[in-house]
């Protein structure tokens, strides 16, 4: 149970508002030193996994692309789009946009979103542009609003709809983890498991969604009459 100790870090680090990075190291260093490692083979675990996994800074590459393109006009020319559908509102278009991240996710297919290559550059100023065709200037608090929820939107997505497919990261750890304690599973069957939860947690945060723009409208009535 002591391994377990790098949770309670995280959770603690995370709640305090640490340093990210630093919070995370403690715990790995925590949870190493519980299990019965030494401080260098802490570290010499560490290093060998960073070898093994370089691949996952491929994804850095993506950076400059994204950057270039925002510099271009990107964000722009998405808001230009949306401000021409009239019928647009920032709930449809996070709605839209949760449903095919979940349904692209369960089919496996999790580098066709995310925050940096996405919800950044299109989504968020999607977002936004349709509430502009609503509700004009907006506040710079509602812009926040608006940011969070589509980050929110790629997050929960992403979540509930990867565990659906069988060969992805989290169903193996699931199943090695029930491995070692004497339930033996399919991945089939824990994929299977995990529908009721993606629909779920689509039904659900669609609700939330639906009631955005109520709140939204709330909120800039509130600005205006306080102005």
């Amino acid at each position: 149970m002591f391994s377990l100790i790098g949770i309670v870090i995280v959770v603690i680090g995370f709640v305090l508002r640490i340093n990210p990075l630093l919070v995370v190291t403690v715990a790995g260093l925590a949870t190493g030193i519980a299990g019965g490692l030494g401080p260098l083979e802490v570290v010499a675990a560490f290093g060998k996994a960073f070898i093994t996994s370089r691949y996952v800074a491929i994804v850095w590459l993506v950076l400059p692309v994204i950057g270039l393109l925002e510099h271009a006009g990107l964000k722009e020319r998405a808001r230009a789009v949306i401000a021409r559908l009239r019928t647009a509102t920032t709930s449809r278009v996070l709605l839209v946009y949760f449903a095919i991240r979940q349904v692209t996710a369960a089919l496996g297919l999790t580098s066709l979103g995310g925050h940096a290559q996405m919800v950044r550059p299109l989504i968020a100023p999607m977002a936004e542009g349709a509430a502009e065709n609503t509700f004009g200037e907006l506040p710079q608090k509602t812009r926040y609003r608006i940011r969070a929820n589509a980050a929110a939107v790629d997050n929960i997505a992403l979540f509930f709809g990867e565990d659906i497919f069988i060969a992805i990261g989290s169903i193996l750890l699931i199943r090695g983890f029930l491995d070692q304690n004497g339930i033996h599973v399919e991945p089939t069957q824990l994929a299977i498991w995990a529908i009721p939860t993606a629909v779920c947690a689509l039904i659900i945060h669609c609700t939330r969604l639906l009631l955005l723009d109520r709140k939204l409208r709330a909120e800039i009535e509130r600005k205006t009459e306080d102005a």
